[in-house]
């Protein structure tokens, strides 16, 4: 009876890995399809091959055909163009505020849990403080501030996720610099630098990636978010939430089209994220 049941466990615990690792694999898929999407729209748009400016020839508010498959926008732009080169500037906003967030809490975190003291007590009540407001609020506070931008919106956006990786990072410097081993080279005489390289470094930055990838799929909302309210880059860049802002006013009139495209561009993008980082921790969990 115990091995019988033994043999189940096992069986749902294999089931469960295949069902993680499959969700993993959709995410990572489905990221990698608007790496290469941004990646490709951004070279056309450097060598001038693709005009994304008002196309006078296309009808207004056209609705999906084989001409245009996602249809024109108010202005005759085709949705699927403009939808697609959206995925560019929202990666390309994501990605540099995770770096610069990430550039600013680590070494904060790393040093603030090390060495302590006022140093360590100060910064924790700055960060706690920022942790403490609604990532949207603080988001558009600053974007506010700092006006239209690429560099401003992921600046914005850099200040509220930074507290998560300072918190992360200091908690696990904390609890690693209490070890033995740690300790054992402490009374060896290693130094600070060596100690914080060799064995702090390598074991604070394995929950860095399911984090990362949690904080992306967040990021890409808020994006939209401050492009809905016209906070994020200015309007000549294509950008998913600017463009649901200006469908807002069609929809009643029967133009679906040119809300529905960037909603899912925003949907399927966040969903990978997810999935990544949620097949991430199930894996190291």
């Amino acid at each position: 009876m115990r091995l019988l049941c033994l043999k189940v466990n096992l069986i749902q615990i294999n089931s469960f890995n295949n069902i993680s690792a499959n969700i993993r694999k959709t995410g990572f898929i489905i990221l990698f399809l608007y790496l290469f999407i941004a990646i490709l729209f951004k070279i056309l748009e450097l060598n001038n091959s693709i005009d994304f400016s008002i196309s006078f020839n296309n009808e207004i508010y056209e609705p999906p055909s084989l001409n245009h498959l996602c249809g024109t926008d108010r202005l005759g732009r085709d949705v699927c163009l403009r939808t697609l080169q959206g995925s560019n500037i929202a990666i390309e906003i994501v990605f540099l505020s995770l770096i610069f967030a990430i550039g600013l809490g680590l070494p904060l975190g790393l040093v603030s849990g090390y060495f302590g003291g006022f140093f360590d007590r100060s910064l924790s009540l700055i960060m706690d403080t920022i942790f403490s407001i609604p990532v949207i609020l603080l988001s558009v506070v600053i974007a506010f501030v700092f006006g239209k931008g690429i560099i401003n919106a992921a600046f914005a956006l850099c200040i509220v996720y930074s507290p998560q990786y300072f918190r992360l990072i200091r908690n696990q410097t904390i609890s690693i610099k209490s070890s033995d081993y740690v300790q054992a080279a402490q009374i060896s005489g290693a130094s600070n630098f060596r100690i914080i390289r060799k064995y702090i470094i390598p074991n604070i930055i394995t929950p860095l990636p399911i984090l990362l990838t949690l904080n992306a799929a967040d990021a890409v909302l808020v994006l939209g978010s401050l492009g809905f309210l016209g906070l994020g880059v200015p309007a000549d860049i294509p950008e998913w939430g600017s463009d649901l802002n200006l469908a807002i006013a069609a929809l009643p009139t029967g133009i679906w089209w040119t809300a529905l495209f960037p909603g899912l561009a925003i949907f399927f993008l966040v969903l990978a994220l997810s999935f990544i980082g949620e097949g991430m921790e199930d894996q190291l969990g």
